[in-house]
Order: structure tokens, then C-alpha cells, then sequence
């Protein structure tokens, strides 16, 4: 198998459900030769089925010491958080894990400063990132966090609902907070080349039913537990995989990615954004949507404020004016 890259990439959380499928995802797309797996448990027997699976030419590493792990990593991806159960929102997990994201900042600062690139996966995504990236160092392109499932699921339930394959479906794109107050934007949606506006408000697609879509998308994730009786766990894997390895120099990622955020709109955030991420890192452009589109644009972002606001509140991050202290990149 050709491998995109010899360096390190770590994936934390690696003892879990959507740990172990990053692993076997990174190693199945030939992404690097050195895999280290962390986890606080231990991940030897994720490590041990990834060695029996065949993988030539892998070092393939396990551990439980975070100073081990880090060690001379350039990739991490982690999902190292407490998972949503029924009944849950992501932002009922807020203190608990971005306290786990201060912590897992903190240990990039001290053990991999050099790191190239971090994707953080675990809810609540854009503000576990954001406390990530302010308490590692690293600059803004560096961090990212998971958006794209959103945008896959709507892409999922217009490709069912037309009954067409999923690549027919061009355009779908969700903005804003990993969350149900996300923005779902379908302005830019074509069916087979036929643009989605048109088809909106038809006797094949009411008005209605398209509406009932957008919030079925935003509870995706929720219909997912509902469904399996647990969190999702191969979709996020996947998808956290294929960002990592746009950024090792493999193909560009196909779909918005959670990005840091700090202009004359939108600042001092962490949200899904038009963006391209390779592997220059991530950049980011306004998303272009009609005017409702923008709106729930502003209202997902007045969300996710309030949410860091809760931050500043329970002191896991300072004011934003101290930011600067701790990440003179922000």
C-alpha cells in the first residue's frame, strides 16, 4: 500500500467505538506509516486487532501515557470526550469536556508543540475546539473540528427522498454551531443538475416537508441513538479521517469543516464556515445563502456565544481580552 505520510498521527480516544474505527479508517486509506493509539484506557486491544488485520509496513503504537503519545506527533484527531446519550443534547455535555479540551490543549502546548494539524470531534465540537486551540497554541488553520456530518445528512435525505445517488446531490452544506440551532443552507443544492429552489414548494416537495427535513437533519445525531441505541460512531469516524488526511496532502475536504473565526461579523468563535481545508491548513470564506439563510446563520452564531460566555462563566477560559495571553496567535 502507498502511505501518504511517514509522521506521527495520534488519535485520542482510541480505546472507544469511534476511536477504534478512526484507526482502522486511517490505516484502510493508507493515511501514515506511524500510529500512535491513546487512550486513559487502555487501547492495546484496538492496537492488537489492527496488527491481526494485515497492515503491512505500520509501526502501530498504544499507550496510556499522554507524554508518550504526543511525543514527536504532526496529526491528532480526537474524540477523547464523554459521549451523548438518549435524551441528551451536545451541549449538555459543555463543562465536562471542555475541561477534557483544556486539559488536551494544554498537553499539545507541552509535548507536540510542532503538531501540524488537530481535528477535534468530540460534543460539543465547536467549543471543545475553541478551548483547544486557545490552550495549545497553535494557530487558527491548525485546529478544526467535525461539521461536515451535518452536511452529509442532508445530503443523505435528499438523495433518499429523490431517490437519487448521493453524488447527485451537489451543493448541501450546513453553517454555524454543530448543533440543532445549525443552519441549514439549501440555496446552492442541485438534484441531478436541477436546482433544489425549484423543486421547494412543488406537489413532489412541499414547502413543508422541506422544513420538517432541515430540523430532521439538525437531530440527526439524535435519531441516530434512537436508532442504534447509541451515539454515532462510524460516520464521524470516517469523515474526522478523510479532514486528517486532506491536511497530510491527500484529497481536498469535500464538505465544511468547524473552523476558528474572529472577523468584523463573527468573532472569537469556533463554527462551520465555507472552507477549504488541505494541506495548507484550513482557510475559510463567508458562507452566501439568502437572506432567511443568513439569519439562521446570526442566530447559530449568537448561540454559540452564549455557550462561550458559559465558559468564561464556570472558568475554563478567561475573558476574551486575556486570550491573547495564552495564544498570541489569537
Amino acid at each position: 500500500m502507498q502511505y501518504l505520510t511517514d509522521e506521527k498521527l495520534v488519535i485520542v480516544g482510541a480505546a472507544g467505538m469511534i476511536g477504534s474505527n478512526m484507526a482502522q479508517c486511517a490505516l484502510m486509506m493508507g493515511l501514515t506509516k506511524n500510529l500512535c493509539l491513546y487512550d486513559v484506557f487502555s487501547p492495546e486491544g484496538v492496537a492488537e486487532e489492527m496488527r491481526q488485520s494485515g497492515f503491512d509496513e505500520v509501526n502501530i503504537t498504544a499507550t496510556t501515557d499522554v507524554a508518550e503519545a504526543f511525543k514527536d506527533a504532526k496529526y491528532i484527531i480526537s474524540s477523547g470526550g464523554a459521549p451523548r446519550k438518549e435524551g441528551m443534547t451536545r451541549e449538555d455535555l459543555l463543562a465536562g469536556n471542555c475541561k477534557i479540551a483544556e486539559e488536551l490543549g494544554k498537553n499539545i502546548k507541552a509535548y507536540c508543540p510542532d503538531v501540524k494539524h488537530v481535528v477535534i470531534i468530540f460534543n460539543p465540537a465547536d467549543l471543545t475546539g475553541l478551548v483547544t486551540l486557545l490552550y495549545s497554541g497553535l494557530k487558527p488553520g491548525q485546529v478544526t473540528t467535525l461539521a461536515g456530518l451535518d452536511s452529509t445528512r442532508l445530503q443523505n435525505a435528499l438523495a433518499k427522498k429523490f431517490a437519487v445517488m448521493m453524488n447527485e446531490v451537489t451543493g448541501c452544506a450546513t453553517y454555524g454551531g454543530h448543533g440543532e440551532q445549525m443552519a441549514v443552507f439549501g440555496s446552492a443544492v442541485k438534484i441531478a443538475g436541477k436546482p433544489l429552489a425549484e423543486l421547494i414548494g412543488t406537489e413532489e416537495f412541499p414547502e413543508a416537508e422541506w422544513e420538517q427535513m432541515k430540523k430532521d437533519v439538525t437531530q440527526g445525531g439524535a435519531a441516530i441513538i434512537k436508532l442504534r441505541g447509541r451515539s454515532s460512531f462510524q460516520s464521524p469516524s470516517y469523515l474526522s479521517v478523510e479532514m486528517i488526511r486532506s491536511v497530510m496532502g491527500g484529497e481536498t475536504f469535500r464538505y465544511p469543516a468547524g473552523t476558528y473565526v474572529s472577523n468584523e461579523k463573527y468573532n472569537h468563535i469556533m463554527m462551520a464556515m465555507d472552507t477549504v481545508l488541505d494541506a495548507n491548513g484550513c482557510s475559510y470564506k463567508m458562507p452566501v445563502g439568502t437572506e432567511e439563510e443568513i439569519a439562521k446563520l446570526d442566530a447559530s452564531y449568537e448561540h454559540l456565544c452564549k455557550m462561550r460566555d458559559e465558559l468564561v462563566t464556570l472558568n475554563i477560559v478567561p475573558a476574551i481580552s486575556e486570550w491573547n495571553s495564552i495564544n498570541p496567535n489569537l
